[in-house]
């Protein structure tokens, strides 16, 4: 995949998300297979950009070229300003995100809510693709509602704008993360413009994931919610596109070796505190499925103690049979 000037060897890419792909999680998915990865969402608003928050998730510093950077926002002369602003600070490529479904975001008619007038989408398209002199992307869903997927319109308004690649997620705004995804729109999308797509949506198996190519004709595809807890996906699919074959789901010893790292990783950047409880969604996904970690998620959602978080992961992961688990099935019939 081609964007810009950035050649992706690799186009297995990681789902922006806010509060769970930090810098920290990016780095994790890359070692385990992933090829492209984008920051999380950063508002617009100059107002926040200076907000620890903001600047946690804009800590992109050392990362691997193409940095790829979210930015989030309804009025086109922020949005512009705010791709200026994050190319000045490293970023190589823009990315405009109008496809959070989130209450949060929509309420401010941003993110998906946008896709509802695409008079404001071309205006903001043209109006960061004309700021900055690096590759701008957008990441979509396939319309406001089920009575108006307008995704394929979008696409084109978005291809004109001189937008490098797009990424869908095979649903309306509406339908947020529930109901099957619409990989039959996303090969629409896909058929109606020559910039490479990702394609988004359940792609949870290695398996779902050469279905997924196979049927949309996606350049790529974008990993979310499916990553979490389970890095490896990466590379189980990666493995599974080049060879036809799975590789074996990860041991407790290495998942054990992978939770400490990115908790302590966790701890170390927002504080004892704060890393405590950011890790704790994080402890919950790596746990989610596994044999007997009801008591030991209790009492992990329980201390706000790091030492404490360790030790009673230690403890768990030394009562596991050393085998392979955390694994899963998928396909587009589902």
């Amino acid at each position: 995949m081609q964007i810009g000037p950035y050649s992706i060897k690799n186009p297995l890419a990681l789902a922006p998300m806010v509060g769970v792909t930090d810098r920290f999680f990016r780095q994790l998915c890359r070692e385990l297979g992933a090829g492209y990865l984008v920051s999380e969402m950063l508002a617009a608003n100059p107002a926040l950009r200076d907000t620890k928050t903001e600047r946690l998730r804009a800590d992109f510093e050392g990362e691997p070229s193409p940095v790829a950077v979210q930015i989030a926002g309804s009025d086109p002369e922020w949005m512009a300003d705010a791709a200026r602003y994050n190319v000045a600070r490293g970023a190589h490529i823009i990315d405009i995100n109008m496809g959070c479904p989130a209450k949060k975001v929509c309420n401010k008619l941003a993110g998906s809510a946008l896709l509802s007038d695409p008079e404001k989408v071309a205006r903001i398209l043209d109006a960061v693709v004309s700021a900055v002199d690096v590759p701008v992307t957008l990441k979509i869903r396939t319309g406001p509602n089920p009575q108006q997927r307008n995704g394929a319109t979008i696409a084109g308004i978005a291809e004109q704008s001189g937008i490098a690649a797009l990424a869908v997620h095979g649903r309306t705004r509406s339908d947020r993360f529930t109901g099957l995804v619409e990989y039959d729109t996303i090969r629409d999308i896909c058929q109606s413009v020559s910039i490479p797509v990702f394609a988004n949506g359940d792609i949870e198996t290695p398996q779902k994931a050469a279905e997924v190519l196979a049927f949309t004709g996606a350049d790529g595809l974008m990993i979310g919610r499916a990553a979490q807890g389970n890095p490896w996906i990466f590379r189980e699919i990666r493995h599974y596109l080049d060879t036809g074959k799975l590789i074996p789901a990860p041991g407790p010893l290495e998942v054990l070796e992978v939770m400490q790292r990115h908790l302590t990783q966790l701890h170390r950047s927002y504080g004892e505190h704060q890393g405590v409880r950011v890790a704790r969604k994080h402890i919950g996904w790596y746990l989610k499925g596994r044999h007997n970690s009801a008591v030991a998620h209790r009492n992990l959602m329980r201390t706000g103690i790091a030492r404490e978080q360790f030790s009673l992961i230690r403890e768990y992961f030394r009562q596991q049979p050393q085998e392979n688990s955390h694994s899963d099935q998928g396909s587009l019939a589902e």
